[in-house]
């Protein structure tokens, strides 16, 4: 009951009082990957991670070692971790999360496992055009949030003071990594509901080079709204799965049609890949 007491105490001062929160390092040994380090976020709002080799083995399916993994909404780094583990030292995975308070904890994952992986972390949104954006959450510590190009959006009350950098994601690629470009095997995307919209805003990306796309069908988003990621998506040439988690040994259900996807009332997870 004391620890109960304590807990909801701290979780109420996160939501009405912003401050800083640590990092809390663990690591956990494994005969496939070595030793593999992470951090949690001691913020109360946000669920501690526990890292495995089934999630590893989950995004070992789609990336190989040299290969170029883009995670956008990489939040603190728990997928983008098991990413570069798949793109090891010699490829690279970039994680970009316009949240400045994740973003730092996302920094420090990046730091680690440096002799196993190559992660970038990019504290910029992607949007159809380079701009600049508010950074908005309903939470005091933001451990949630989206941007706006207003102060006033539906995402909360609580308003980063600096303004947040968006950039065109096949411009910000073409003059830092072109090099790895031929290597882009992934993209994971998570934005709270605006999926769809960065996905067209990489229709050309995507349509060149193909990569396998996990993206977030939003539980709050209207029908129309669920159908026209699947047709964003299916237009582009590939073919829908539904997962039930990041592990190697998830249940997977083909989505033969755009109406399956109504199928899922809550917030899933889809994987597409090219036909």
């Amino acid at each position: 009951m004391l620890n109960y007491l304590k807990n909801s105490f701290r979780r109420k001062i996160a939501r009405r009082f912003t401050r800083e929160y640590p990092t809390i390092p663990y690591s956990i040994q494994t005969e496939k990957y070595g030793t593999i380090e992470f951090s949690n976020w001691d913020n109360p709002l946000v669920s501690r991670v526990e890292l495995d080799t089934n999630m590893i083995d989950f995004f070992g399916q789609f990336i190989k070692e040299g290969d170029l993994a883009i995670d956008i909404g990489a939040n603190i780094g728990d997928t983008t971790v098991p990413m570069g583990f798949c793109a090891g030292k010699s490829g690279l995975v970039l994680g970009f999360d316009p949240n400045p308070y994740v973003y730092k904890v996302l920094v420090a994952n990046a730091a680690l496992n440096k002799d196993k992986t190559n992660i970038i972390p990019v504290p910029y949104a992607i949007s159809q055009q380079e701009e600049e954006f508010y950074f908005i959450s309903s939470e005091a510590s933001f451990s949630n949030g989206g941007i706006s190009k207003t102060r006033e959006s539906h995402h909360g009350k609580y308003v980063y003071p600096s303004r947040i950098k968006g950039v065109r994601l096949i411009d910000y690629l073409e003059q830092n990594y072109k090099d790895r470009l031929s290597r882009f095997s992934f993209i994971k995307i998570d934005t709270e509901g605006y999926d769809k919209e960065i996905i067209k805003s990489i229709k050309d990306l995507l349509l060149k080079y193909k990569p396998v796309i996990v993206a977030e069908s939003f539980g709050a988003a209207t029908e129309p709204d669920k159908l026209e990621l699947y047709d964003v998506i299916s237009s582009l040439g590939y073919t829908l799965h539904y997962f039930s988690d990041f592990k190697d040994n998830a249940e997977v259900i083909k989505l033969n049609s755009r109406n399956d996807i109504l199928n899922y009332k809550r917030t899933i997870n889809i994987y597409a890949i090219p036909n």
